[in-house]
């Protein structure tokens, strides 16, 4: 009788390899830092006011694009499909996000706009590999659009935090209701937000197909 192992089979082998292609498209918070992100200058405003436009719930991203002032000139929101995290699948569903709601910038020298990226989740305010694959997302799908990457930000049911920053608060949370757009802070609400084609109309969620 012979002994010894038996030989990796075809599914086995290729279950490996898509799983060390997952963890490739990543970002770790250390790298995140050293990345050189912008920092906002009121974290809480904009988490506050994407809350109070959104109400996002466990699973739901929402993608803002910001202006030189941070004044919010675009915004989309979606529930995340279920499915393995995944770098490059969170890079195309914002791509497609960011086409249809605000002119890509590729003809400029240096990006003028920020999109800031804020994912409600279960769990607590810790690193995850789903946050660094939105990350990677965050930032590929921003030099795709000609954006400046901005701001990842995780919604709990313990608050809010800003990865890579170490920035947070309690409120808002994933389960504290959003405040009316009037009473939410006003930095948001300076400018309208635009279409895709330019046009200036009140603000609409973008949900996933």
């Amino acid at each position: 009788m012979t002994l010894g192992f038996a030989p990796p089979t075809a599914t086995s082998l290729r279950s490996s390899s898509e799983s060390a292609s997952r963890l490739a498209r990543m970002v770790e918070p250390a790298e995140w830092a050293a990345a050189g992100v912008p920092l906002l200058r009121n974290p809480r405003e904009v988490v506050s006011g994407l809350h109070s436009r959104h109400t996002p719930t466990p699973a739901t991203a929402v993608l803002a694009i910001l202006d030189h002032e941070e004044r919010l000139a675009a915004s989309a929101s979606f529930v995340r499909r279920p499915s393995p995290a995944d770098g490059w699948e969170f890079r195309n569903v914002l791509l497609a996000h960011l086409r249809r709601v605000i002119p890509h910038d590729l003809r400029r020298r240096s990006p003028v706009r920020t999109a800031v990226l804020l994912y409600c989740r279960e769990g607590d305010e810790r690193w995850t590999e789903e946050d660094g694959a939105w990350m990677w997302g965050l930032r590929d799908a921003c030099t795709l659009h000609g954006l400046r990457c901005g701001a990842y930000i995780t919604l709990t049911r313990g608050g809010w935090q800003v990865l890579g920053e170490g920035r947070g608060g309690r409120r808002p949370s994933s389960d504290s209701p959003p405040l009316p757009l009037g009473e939410a802070p006003v930095e948001l609400g300076r400018l309208a937000p635009r279409t895709a084609s330019g046009a200036t109309e009140p603000l609409r969620r973008v949900a996933a197909r």
